[in-house]
């Protein structure tokens, strides 16, 4: 797959307002589930217990259902793992007793041959692991400003990171109207998208970067728009690839990779898609924005000087 910036008629900047209303859309739909429905936060940021059980034998989520039903518990979510589904994990909201936890233990060891693991996460751990994910997004965010001012200028900065909190956002929003749990691996499905989408950012912008350097002359919107035109026409079919592959290994996770990590899967497939839209239609065409607001500021300094 390949684009010719000469014989392509399209036109991503002509059509940016459309995109920016899109997008509008997508986090003010977001806003309103994420305060309303809300998500279905697992028990890795609310208080209850995962017990991790294994088993010689092939499990369904029904024996578990059922072993579990025998010692007076009803686990909230039970997940199959392993080649043969020979692991499960039972998560409970709300914390063991101990009492509790000794009859899991008792009864398990006896039916399923292997004492099972428990672990508990107290309201406390809960707050602070929520926490934690949620600095690890802003510090992310911070250092990716810095590091792409260094490279490029600040307005680069600015406008990659917004597009990548764009893209967070729009997989908080999937996962709110979908209502599949929140947990961990949803959090590093996260950052790996922060990390993918900036780096398909800043090839566009690296390209720009590169068109501008050609140019003798900028005068405005006009010349700035030509440049991020042909800059995303050059990349776009590198995007399209690149993006492709992934989502192929992403798909394929999703698909096979058990019930383990379909959060992962699933977060990670959405993720791909948001960051590749956001590199062609967001990211670029708001540095043309803010870029041609600097360019103006800068010639009306000089005649506020002269006045």
């Amino acid at each position: 797959m390949n684009f010719n910036y000469g014989e392509t008629k399209l036109d991503f900047v002509k059509h940016r307002k459309k995109f920016f209303i899109f997008s509008g859309l997508l986090v003010a739909l977001g806003i309103i589930l994420l305060s309303t429905v809300g998500l279905n936060l697992g028990i890795d940021f609310e208080s209850g217990s995962k017990v991790e059980l294994l088993s010689e034998s092939t499990l369904t989520a029904e024996q578990v259902n059922s072993e579990f039903a025998t010692i007076g518990l009803t686990p909230d979510n039970v997940l199959l793992a392993g080649d043969r589904s020979e692991m499960a994990y039972a998560t409970f909201i709300g914390v063991l007793s101990q009492e509790e936890s000794l009859n899991v233990q008792r009864h398990f060891s006896t039916a399923f041959g292997s004492e099972p693991n428990i672990s508990t996460v107290t309201p406390t751990i809960g707050k602070e692991l929520a926490r934690n994910a949620f600095y690890s997004v802003i510090f992310a965010s911070i250092g990716i400003v810095i590091y792409v001012t260094i490279r490029f200028e600040i307005l680069y900065g600015i406008a990659a990171v917004v597009a990548l909190l764009h893209d967070a956002f729009l997989i908080l929003t999937v996962f709110s109207i979908t209502q599949m749990e929140v947990n961990l691996p949803f959090i590093a499905a996260v950052l790996t998208i922060v990390g993918y989408s900036i780096n398909d950012t800043i090839v566009t912008f690296d390209r720009i970067r590169e068109n501008l350097s050609y140019e003798k002359k900028i005068k405005g919107f006009d010349d700035l728009a030509r440049i991020v035109n042909k800059s995303l026409i050059q990349t776009l079919a590198r995007s399209i690839n690149t993006v492709l592959t992934v989502v192929f290994a992403a798909a394929a996770l999703l698909i096979f990779g058990g019930e383990a990590i379909r959060t992962f899967s699933f977060a990670l497939l959405v993720g791909l898609v948001a960051g590749t839209y956001s590199s062609l239609f967001i990211a670029a065409q708001l540095w043309l924005i803010w870029k041609t607001k600097s360019l103006q500021k800068k010639r009306l300094k000089p005649a506020e000087n002269e006045a």
